[in-house]
């Protein structure tokens, strides 16, 4: 097949795509590389900035240079409705372009759009989410600002269109399965996300427990990193002479894969019931992740047997109780590390998971 992959979160599209070409399929990631983190991609379709006159120019070079080479595929996957860097007025005809000149459309499911979040605040289908805590909608400036951009909106609007039309909905974590099978039971489809196998690094041994956390400044808040920095900084404080901190900062994916190495634990995603594409990418180099790892995450994989992820409830005292835990009983790590290299191979293991999306594609 031929398979077209439009933009990237988190690596997701740049992991996939190395699965469906070691099946066979000829695939084309063009991308943005998401920002400074600059995830590797075959097209890059960057917007120098948000002027005017940039934007002229990006739609330009969209419809005379990249579009036209757009065409021909069987597939075409979309990391979300908003694809490229344009109000959603500027996406309708770009949508209907590759839906006329290609073959399946499918929607990714992998990140903020208009029907997480008004899911998560009106049928409230989570315990807790990116924006709610039971039945109270989370009033934060992070979250109340996602709300603005994406209810009752163009991008309302664009999202609903693109999710009727398409061929199918792709939801990379329990979450968004949750919350698209509500509105587009038979269209849904759940697959895990796939990260890059590499040979699990020696499981190393120090003196000191190495927490490790990375903060993207501009979201730090709406995922809950500032709460999960204070409980580590407050656990440093109170065991300095047996715990360190390591921060990265809004840091290329490259980089920040080197800080990371070497650590015990990494602090990820406080309000996820999931580990995300960073958490996964730490356990497969066996390092033990303090986040999402609620039952249901377990359920939808059919993982019976191993638990690795220490689940935390979306609250300081929780971090902290997790991390004081982990300083108080080092015995646990070893068993925990070697049950995150486990998991990682079992569920996320880009070329298994490249199958599950061969088969969909198939199936359509």
């Amino acid at each position: 097949m031929r398979i077209l992959l439009v933009n990237d979160y988190s690596g997701l599209h740049a992991n996939l795509s190395q699965g469906l070409r070691s099946l066979g399929h000829e695939v084309t990631v063009v991308s943005n590389g998401n920002g400074w983190r600059n995830y590797p991609r075959d097209i890059s379709v960057i917007r120098k900035s948000p002027s005017h006159i940039d934007g002229v120019r990006y739609l330009l070079n969209l419809w005379t240079r990249i579009l036209p080479r757009l065409t021909g595929y069987d597939v075409v996957q979309l990391i979300n409705p908003i694809c490229f860097d344009l109000r959603p007025e500027r996406l309708f005809p770009i949508y209907r372009f590759l839906r006329r000149h290609n073959g399946k459309m499918i929607l990714g499911a992998f990140g903020e759009d208009s029907i997480w979040a008004r899911t998560c605040i009106e049928e409230k289908p989570l315990r807790y989410s990116d924006h709610n805590f039971g039945n109270m909608v989370r009033t934060d400036a992070a979250s109340q600002d996602l709300l603005d951009v994406w209810v009752n909106t163009p991008h309302e609007k664009l999202t609903r269109h693109i999710a009727n039309d398409c061929d199918a909905i792709v939801a990379c974590l329990y979450e968004y399965m949750a919350c698209y099978q509500l509105h587009y039971p038979a269209k849904t489809h759940f697959i895990p996300l796939p990260i890059v196998r590499q040979t699990p690094p020696p499981i190393p041994s120090h003196p000191r427990l190495r927490l490790f956390i990375g903060i993207d400044r501009k979201r730090s808040a709406y995922k809950g990193t500032d709460i999960m920095l204070r409980a580590a900084q407050a656990i440093v404080e109170r065991y300095p002479d047996r715990v360190e901190l390591r921060t990265a900062y809004s840091v290329p994916y490259a980089e920040y894969q080197l800080m990371m190495n070497n650590s015990d634990v990494i602090l990820d995603q406080l309000y996820s019931y999931t580990p995300s594409m960073n958490s996964l990418l730490a356990m497969s180099k066996g390092i033990v992740v303090v986040g999402g790892g609620e039952p249901e995450n377990y359920e939808i994989i059919q993982e019976n047997e191993l638990r690795p992820i220490i689940n935390v409830e979306p609250t300081e005292q929780s971090v902290f109780h997790a991390l004081e835990q982990l300083v108080l009983h080092p015995e646990c790590l070893p068993r925990l590390k070697r049950e995150s290299i486990t998991y990682v191979d079992r569920h996320h293991d880009h070329l298994k998971v490249a199958r599950q999306y061969e088969a969909l594609y198939q199936s359509l």
